[in-house]
C-alpha cells in the first residue's frame, strides 16, 4: 500500500475530518485546504506518533522541536498566499511539513534548518514524496540562503527576539517577510514589507512559536 494514503487514523478519511475542522475554525482558502488534504502529515513525524497526525495540535519531533498545529500551518499559508509569491525562503524546516504545504502552492521553496539531522530527514521525505520544488539545507537561519536570493517572501517558523535585518536584504523590492517576533511570554506575527526607501512593519496577530536560535547543530 502507498504509505502516503495511510490507513485507520492516518487514512484519507481522517485527513478529510481535519480539513472539516480547519473550515470550522475559519480557514477559507480552498487552495490551502486542498494542499493540506494532499500532504500526508503522518509521514512528517515518528511512526509512534502517526496515529495523532490529524489532530489539531502541535506534536513533538526529534531534538526538542515540534511539528506545528495544522491550524497554524493553514493560517500561515493562507496569509502567505495573499502576496502571490512564486519563490519563498523558509527559516526553520523542522519536520518539513510547512515547506511541503507551501511546495504545493508556489513555484519554489528554499528552507533552512539549523539542526542537520532534521535537514537530512526532511530532505528524504521530500524526495520520497516527489516534492522536487522544495530544497533544504543546514545553516544558521539568520544567514538565510543568500546565493538563491532574492525572494518574493520569507517565512519564519520560529520566533526571533527582534526582526533580523540580515534576512530583509534577501527580499525582492516590495517583498514580504512574515516572522513571529517576541520571547517565550509574548509573541506577535509581524509582516515586514521591503520598500524603496527602507522597510515597513505591521503586527498581524498574537502567536506562539519555538525560539529562533543562532548557530547550527551537526550530528
Amino acid at each position: 500500500m502507498n504509505s502516503a494514503l495511510g490507513i485507520g487514523m492516518t487514512s484519507q478519511r481522517t485527513r478529510n475530518r481535519m480539513i472539516d475542522r480547519l473550515r470550522d475554525k475559519g480557514i477559507i482558502d480552498e487552495r490551502v485546504l486542498a494542499a493540506m488534504a494532499i500532504v500526508p502529515r503522518h509521514l512528517f513525524m515518528d511512526e509512534a506518533m502517526a496515529h495523532r497526525a490529524y489532530e489539531d495540535t502541535a506534536l513533538p519531533i526529534k531534538h526538542g522541536q515540534t511539528i506545528s498545529q495544522p491550524w497554524v500551518v493553514a493560517k500561515m499559508t493562507e496569509i502567505v498566499l495573499q502576496y502571490q509569491p512564486k519563490k519563498i525562503l523558509e527559516i526553520g524546516t523542522g519536520s518539513g511539513y510547512q515547506a511541503a504545504i507551501l511546495g504545493q502552492l508556489v513555484d519554489a521553496v528554499f528552507s533552512v534548518e539549523r539542526i542537520d539531522n532534521l535537514t537530512r530527514t526532511a530532505r528524504r521525505r521530500f524526495v520520497k514524496l516527489g516534492y522536487r520544488n522544495v530544497r533544504t539545507k543546514t545553516g544558521d537561519g539568520f544567514d538565510g540562503w543568500a546565493n538563491e536570493a532574492p525572494y518574493d517572501l520569507i517565512i519564519g517558523t520560529a520566533a526571533a527576539e527582534k526582526i533580523p535585518e540580515s534576512l530583509l536584504s534577501q527580499l525582492k523590492p516590495s517583498g514580504v517577510m512574515l516572522l513571529p517576533v517576541g520571547d517565550s511570554n509574548s509573541q506577535n506575527l509581524i509582516k515586514v514589507t521591503k520598500t524603496f526607501d527602507g522597510y515597513e512593519s505591521e503586527i498581524l496577530d498574537a502567536v506562539m512559536f519555538v525560539p529562533f536560535l543562532q548557530g547550527t547543530i551537526r550530528k
